[in-house]
């Protein structure tokens, strides 16, 4: 078995990233995933260019050989409440599904949190779709707490 390594997206990941963002129910409704790698949409390849650009962002795959077998992505936000906090925020985390329920969400989280305190994050926040009650347990049992009610507006 190929080791798991945890690495910065490059653009050559991007049809696969989309593929993990569209492989469930809900990515489905909302992710514009291409019938080939080579069509990717361009709305992808300019949120990649942006957050690439971006000091305080992080696209993140994690590799099995050659293989995207998970992806996330970090923001790390400066915050004049708390102090003057730095929070770490975690989005868009998908595991291939031959991958799920094998502990590798755990270890994305571990390896997050960790990328978070080496910036100087004093909290990690995240959000979730509240149709997803198994993510829900798994973020509890990682130590999240569901503090506060969160809100979107769909522009």
């Amino acid at each position: 078995m190929n080791p798991i390594v945890f690495r910065t997206a490059t653009r050559a990941d991007l049809a696969a990233i989309v593929a993990l963002l569209a492989n469930d129910p809900l990515g489905r409704e909302r992710e514009a995933a291409g019938a080939s790698p080579a069509a990717v949409d361009a709305r992808y390849v300019a949120a990649f260019d942006a957050i690439a650009a971006d000091a305080n962002q992080q696209l993140v795959v994690v590799t099995e050989g050659d293989t995207v077998v998970g992806t996330l992505q970090l923001s790390f936000i400066p915050g004049i409440a708390r102090q003057g906090a730095w929070r770490g925020q975690i989005e868009a985390v998908r595991i291939a599904a031959q991958r799920r329920d094998a502990g590798l969400g755990q270890r994305m989280f571990e390896w997050a949190i960790a990328r978070c305190r080496e910036r100087g994050c004093t909290l990690v926040q995240l959000t979730t779709d509240k149709r997803r009650p198994d993510a829900h347990r798994f973020y509890e049992r990682l130590g999240f707490v569901a503090s506060h009610e969160g809100y979107k507006l769909a522009l």
